[in-house]
This record gives C-alpha cells, sequence and structure tokens, in this order.
C-alpha cells in the first residue's frame, strides 16, 4: 500500500462536477493506493501512519513557523481520502505504467474503507471521495509538505 500525504489549508474532491467531499486547515489529503500483495494489517498500519505522523507545525502556528512536531490527531486535523490506484503504477520498464500490482476494485474498496473507519475511531474528522468515480481534487498544499508512505 502507498499514500501521498500533503498538508493542506483545503482540499476537495469532485464527482461529475459536485463536491462529495472537502475540508479545511489544518488538513491533509491522503491519496491512497491499495496493492493487491499487501498484508492483511496493512490498512491498520496506514491508518496509524496518516494519524500519528508529524506532519504539522504545533496549533495557533503558522505553516511555515518552526518544526512540525505535531500529528494529525494532536491538531484535530481534517482528512479527505481519495482512493488512487494509480499510485500502484509501475514505471521503470518502458514508457506506460502497469498497474498489476494495484489491487482490483472489490479488493481494494473494502481496505480503503477500513482505513477511513480506523481514522474516524480515532476521532479525526474524515471526508472522502468516491470510490472508482472519476474525480477531480483539488487543494491549497502548504508548505508544500508532501510524504510518500509506504506499508
Amino acid at each position: 500500500m502507498r499514500a501521498v500525504l500533503s498538508t493542506v489549508s483545503r482540499a476537495q474532491v469532485s464527482v461529475g462536477g459536485e463536491v462529495v467531499g472537502s475540508i479545511g486547515s489544518p488538513g491533509l489529503l491522503a491519496l491512497i493506493g491499495v496493492g493487491a500483495q499487501d498484508a492483511d494489517d496493512a490498512a491498520a498500519t496506514m491508518a496509524r501512519k496518516i494519524a500519528d505522523l508529524r506532519l504539522f507545525p504545533a496549533p495557533g502556528r503558522s505553516w511555515t513557523d518552526g518544526p512540525r512536531n505535531h500529528s494529525a490527531v494532536d491538531v484535530g486535523a481534517e482528512i479527505l481520502v481519495v482512493s488512487q490506484f494509480t499510485l500502484m503504477g509501475a514505471t521503470a520498464k518502458g514508457r506506460r505504467p502497469s498497474w498489476g500490482a494495484a489491487a482490483p476494485g472489490p479488493q481494494a474498496e473494502p481496505v480503503i474503507e477500513d482505513i477511513i473507519a480506523d481514522l474516524r475511531a480515532r476521532g479525526l474528522q474524515v471526508s472522502t471521495g468516491k470510490f472508482g468515480a472519476n474525480m477531480t481534487v483539488e487543494s491549497t498544499n502548504e508548505g508544500p509538505f508532501t510524504v510518500i508512505v509506504d506499508t
């Protein structure tokens, strides 16, 4: 499993021109790709990393002021989770990505739902995209501060 996490002051996802999920500041945009060979505990591990990685400045501090020593849980960050199978694309050979490592929809969707449920159980406000839909994602990144997380 792979995620791209970006700290944002705002982000939203739309399907067919209709906003289906949006967050404000402090916020974390989580694009998540599920792999066909992911271990059974990958969803719990990813949720823990999203919730606990120290990606935010102290509450009340600006995005550029001081170190980022606080987690999404610490600052009460809103999280926008967007399923993104393309993160599992292999690009080492040729000019066309291979999607063979990505989990098929029926396998990936429950994993994404488990991550969302785990984050909500931690007290975080979570908005989502629509699994399998053609989505438009907009974000105002802060920093920019973006990390890639693998489980």
